[in-house]
């Protein structure tokens, strides 16, 4: 590792605060996976303090606390600054509405394509009941609603209160749909009351996705189906000339980014523990051509500065990253997974 990398990494680790020498490299393997050498530990603290980069807080020997000086936190926000000075010429800068992002992207072709593969799976019939667990702004309840048709019930469940609210909004005029606010691992169902159950891309944020899937299994009447679409962010594939930075780039979303990131490979395993039965297993790949598409879906920019920040990337590789992406011919594909799965017949 060049002695600037470790210096940046000695600085990102003591952002939010004092730390001693032992607890910053603590503090750069959480953001790494690895730990700097002894030696180049003490070469980076050495040299950040003779810049007046960081100082030492009372103490004594190797606990004796360090915290940035002024200088060094505008050296930090520097590093941050100067790549988004480059890439803001092509990258989106602001992150999107939560709200506005979701209609984004049902917009996309991979979108169109999965939804279509989720409802095509439900095999909704009329008077069924239907849940929508993560229904987000309600872009799906009205085709979920003309499926089961206003003999049928469908209920859409979201934890975020201003999610609901627009889904309530936008299902006004459908009597046979209803929002709730509620948590997903504790869903306030009676057991056996659904024949249908859908997640869209929401087990991959959620806490523990065995206690959701059990949940399910708990809702769902004998027979009944479970279908889910969740992605596969390690399979994030984003042309690079350097293989090691594209690399870098996907480790950092499945590390930081995504709480539950290769989900679409593990669905199939946890759904058969939880009891039910699989029955089919569809692989959806979305592929850019397009760097401001990609952009739209995967927040370039945004997601290379934190990976700077964390240690992943430097900011010279970076800019490096960001450049190629944007002038360079662009490819990016990543592969999302629509799994089926049914509750037995008796229970």
């Amino acid at each position: 590792m060049r002695t600037n990398d470790a210096q940046m990494l000695v600085l990102s680790a003591l952002v939010d605060g004092p730390l001693h020498g032992y607890a910053v490299n603590t503090a750069i393997e959480r953001m790494t996976g690895e730990r700097l050498g002894r030696g180049s530990l003490s070469s980076a603290l050495s040299r950040l303090h003779g810049k007046g980069l960081i100082e030492y807080l009372d103490g004594e020997g190797r606990r004796r606390p360090m915290r940035l000086t002024l200088a060094g936190r505008e050296v930090l926000e520097g590093e941050v600054e100067a790549l988004a000075h480059v890439a803001g010429r092509m990258f989106e800068t602001v992150i999107p509405d939560k709200i506005a992002y979701q209609d984004r992207l049902a917009t996309t072709d991979l979108a169109h394509s999965y939804k279509r593969a989720v409802l095509d799976a439900l095999d909704i019939q009329p008077g069924h009941v239907v849940l929508d667990l993560g229904c987000g702004p309600g872009t799906d309840l009205g085709a979920l609603a003309r499926a089961a048709s206003p003999a049928g019930m469908v209920l859409g469940i979201d934890s975020d209160p201003q999610m609901t609210r627009q889904a309530m909004t936008r299902t006004a005029d459908l009597p046979h749909v209803d929002v709730l606010t509620a948590d997903v691992h504790a869903l306030p169902l009676s057991p056996c009351s659904a024949d249908r159950v859908r997640t869209d891309r929401t087990l991959q944020h959620v806490a523990d996705v065995p206690g959701v899937l059990a949940e399910v299994r708990r809702v769902l009447r004998p027979g009944g189906r479970f279908v889910t679409a969740e992605p596969d962010w390690d399979s994030l594939a984003v042309d690079h000339p350097d293989l090691e930075i594209a690399r870098a780039y996907t480790r950092h979303i499945t590390d930081r980014i995504v709480r539950n990131a290769v989900l679409g490979r593990q669905l199939p395993r946890l759904a058969e523990q939880a009891g039910f039965t699989l029955t089919s297993v569809v692989p959806v790949t979305s592929v850019f051509r397009e760097v401001r598409a990609a952009d739209q879906v995967l927040g370039l920019q945004r997601n290379t500065e934190r990976a700077v920040a964390a240690g992943y990337l430097t900011r010279q590789q970076a800019e490096r990253w960001l450049d190629h992406l944007e002038r360079g011919c662009f490819f990016a594909a990543v592969t999302l997974y629509v799994v089926t799965a049914e509750a037995p017949a008796h229970k």
